[in-house]
C-alpha cells in the first residue's frame, strides 16, 4: 500500500503523542515492507509518519521541495529530517531552489500523485498559506485519490 501523508507542522507535545499513537493504528494492518509512507519530512505530523512507516517496517520515499529546504526547517528538527532521509529508498528533488508557498504545493501534488491513500494529519481548517494541509487534502480529492483525516480526539495547535 502506497501512502502519502500531509499535515500540520509544530505540533504541540501533548498531539504529538495523540498523532502518533493514532498513526500506529492506523498504519499497523498494513505493516511489512509493502507499506510506501510517501511524506516531505516537514517538522511535526510528516516526521511522526514517516518515523511510524519505518518502525512498522515500511519503506520511505521522500519529495523534497526546494534546493534549501533543509535550511528553512527549524533547527531542531533537521537531525530527524536528516535521518529520515538517509532511510529513504527514493528521493525526489523538486527543481525550486527556495521554499515557497508554491515549492510546497507542487511538492504536496507529488505525494498525492504517488500514493494510494492520502493521510492527512489535520484539524480540518482551510490551508494558512497555499500548497498547507487544506490546499493538499483538496488537490487529492480532485484527482480521485482517497483520503483519511487523522486528528485523534483531544488534539491541538498550537
Amino acid at each position: 500500500m502506497r501512502v502519502g501523508a500531509t499535515g500540520h507542522r509544530m505540533l504541540p507535545p501533548g498531539t504529538a503523542r495523540l498523532v502518533e499513537e493514532a498513526l500506529r493504528r492506523r498504519l499497523a494492518p498494513e505493516a511489512g515492507p509493502s507499506l510506501v509512507g510517501i511524506s516531505l519530512l516537514a517538522d511535526g505530523a510528516d516526521q511522526l509518519f514517516a518515523d511510524m512507516v519505518l518502525a512498522l517496517g515500511g519503506s520511505l520515499e521522500v519529495v523534497v521541495p526546494a534546493t534549501h529546504y533543509r535550511e528553512a526547517l527549524p533547527a531542531d528538527c533537521r537531525q530527524a529530517y536528516d535521518r529520515q532521509l538517509a532511510q529513504a529508498t527514493t528521493v525526489e528533488r523538486l527543481d525550486h531552489r527556495e521554499l515557497t508557498t508554491e515549492a510546497l504545493m507542487a511538492a504536496g501534488r507529488r505525494v498525492v500523485e504517488r500514493s494510494e491513500l492520502l493521510l492527512a494529519i489535520w484539524d480540518g481548517r482551510p490551508a494558512r498559506g497555499m500548497g498547507g494541509t487544506g490546499d493538499v487534502v483538496e488537490y487529492a480529492k480532485r484527482t480521485g485519490v482517497p483520503v483519511e483525516v487523522v486528528w485523534p480526539s483531544g488534539a491541538s495547535r498550537s
